[in-house]
């Protein structure tokens, strides 16, 4: 049977690059609650403060890079492809780590390396005006400062429908470093699941939603990720050398 592989990432794919997440301590977000940086109503109410944060983070792009996690999910996905096998990449993160690595991702919350205009709607990829105390103003239409293009909580997420018709699709399910504890992407394991596709999950602890019949991968994604990719790519036959 052709493998058809369905993948969901979050921050724990992300944390051996050094990224900062809410919940690391002495991180990014750590002085910061949700809501006053986090919200369409904390854009509303004080976006110098909301701008400012966000700044920092995408200035913080300049000083990651992929790990092997994120270069091993690209390996498979190009493997898949020589294979004419389906895969499908979907991330809870902001940060461009998995685009960097080579894949082609479904960015459920955005990415920090674009800005948006919320009056006329252009987006816009930047990485150049990055100075936590000037907004950049829309060329397209003058309003005077973009927003971050991310999803904040109380906005919906991106790509829902077209993960879930995935799913339904998939042989294979793998979550990478996500608490199981964020909708609606904590439901796509259990969805999974249902459908009878096979159900793997990596994380440094198992997640709120995992179940027993998952395969639970313990460890550090940038440790576990790479050897499982490998034992995939030979038991499907795939080029190793993709």
């Amino acid at each position: 049977m052709r493998p058809a592989v369905v993948v969901l990432t979050g921050a724990g794919v992300s944390a051996d690059s050094g990224v900062s997440t809410f919940r690391d301590a002495g991180g990014l977000w750590e002085e910061q609650r949700l809501e006053d940086v986090a919200t369409p109503e904390a854009w509303a109410r004080d976006p110098a403060l909301v701008w400012r944060f966000y700044q920092l983070r995408r200035a913080q792009l300049a000083e990651v890079e992929p790990n092997p996690a994120h270069l091993a999910l690209a390996r498979l996905e190009r493997a898949l492809a020589l294979a004419g096998a389906p895969f499908t990449l979907v991330s809870q993160n902001v940060d461009d780590l998995h685009a960097r690595a080579g894949s082609s991702v479904l960015s459920m919350h955005g990415q920090l390396r674009v800005l948006a205009c919320e009056a006329c709607g252009r987006t816009l990829e930047d990485d150049a005006h990055l100075d936590p105390e000037s907004f950049v103003p829309c060329s397209a239409c003058g309003h005077p400062r973009l927003r971050p293009d991310v999803v904040w909580f109380g906005e919906l997420p991106r790509f829902v429908d077209q993960v879930e018709v995935r799913l339904h699709e998939a042989t294979h399910f793998l979550a990478v470093g996500t608490s199981g504890a964020v909708w609606p992407a904590a439901g796509f394991l259990g969805l999974a699941r249902a459908t009878g596709t096979r159900t793997f999950v990596n994380a440094l602890e198992a997640p709120d939603n995992a179940g027993e019949v998952d395969h639970f991968l313990p460890g550090r994604a940038a440790e576990v990720i790479p050897g499982l990719v490998d034992t995939w790519i030979d038991e499907w036959g795939l080029s190793a050398h993709a």
